[in-house]
């Protein structure tokens, strides 16, 4: 079990928990943990940053740090925490030090982070996205071998754009009682997860893809979203398989 989930930790790429600063190379795997050279025995070293942060994080961080260890994986962790005041050079508690080790590192690891509600603080999920310029959201979904689950052979990946749209974090009162959310799409953001999409798509030999959209109802915003898709899966249709839904 920790084989497992110490290799699928260096498979997902810019996830919301686990995330690295490589976006557009995505069969830059930093390695194999099949490959008995990443040992114990070898020279090679993994460096990574962590963040623990609060609420039921340290523990996580602890269990994870074991499991990379039993896996026998040689990996050093930088650990950084939250401050408690905000930083100007981030406009947030995630210090600028901490953005540069991940930076440096480009992978990084964080536990559960919360955000003051009603203190007029950033989201800090949404301070790591913006400054990192976490786009694209991988989300694996698939069958451990000799586990028993109500479905068999599930194996998705899920590709999301996180920068944009609702995850802008723009919003503010109109009137007493109303609110207003602002939600963003440009053809740059949208352009730039197709093209992951696709390079994903082809580096690990995956034929089918499907887009998940609300165009029929904002047709503005995800018009252009799906405008911008249905352009670029025009170029790559020879490839794969593309549906809409």
């Amino acid at each position: 079990m920790a084989l497992h989930i110490a290799t699928h930790f260096f498979q997902i790429h810019i996830a919301d928990d686990v995330f690295t600063t490589t976006f557009w190379n995505p069969t830059n795997r930093l390695f194999s943990l099949t490959d008995r050279s990443y040992s114990s025995s070898s020279s090679d070293l993994i460096r990574a940053t962590l963040f623990p942060d609060d609420g039921i994080g340290p523990e996580i961080a602890t269990s994870v740090k074991q499991i990379f260890n039993v896996a026998e994986v040689r990996i050093e962790w930088e650990e950084h925490y939250i401050g408690t005041e905000v930083d100007p050079r981030t406009q947030g508690f995630v210090t600028w030090e901490s953005l540069e080790s991940v930076r440096r590192n480009k992978v990084g690891l964080k536990g559960p982070m919360a955000t003051p509600i009603k203190k007029g603080h950033c989201s800090l999920n949404l301070t790591l996205r913006k400054e990192l310029n976490l786009y694209a959201n991988v989300r694996p979904c698939y069958n451990l071998p000799g586990y028993i689950t109500r479905y068999d052979d599930v194996n998705l990946i899920k590709i999301r754009e996180k920068t944009e749209g609702e995850y802008n974090g723009l919003e503010h009162q109109v009137v007493r009682g109303g609110v207003k959310s602002l939600k963003i799409i440009t053809r740059h953001a949208s352009l730039r997860v197709a093209e992951y999409v696709f390079h994903y798509a082809k580096a690990h030999g995956r034929k089918r893809d499907s887009t998940i959209h609300k165009a029929n109802i904002m047709q503005k915003t995800d018009g252009l979203f799906l405008k911008v898709l249905n352009l670029h899966s025009f170029y790559h249709v020879s490839y794969f398989h593309y549906t809409k839904f």
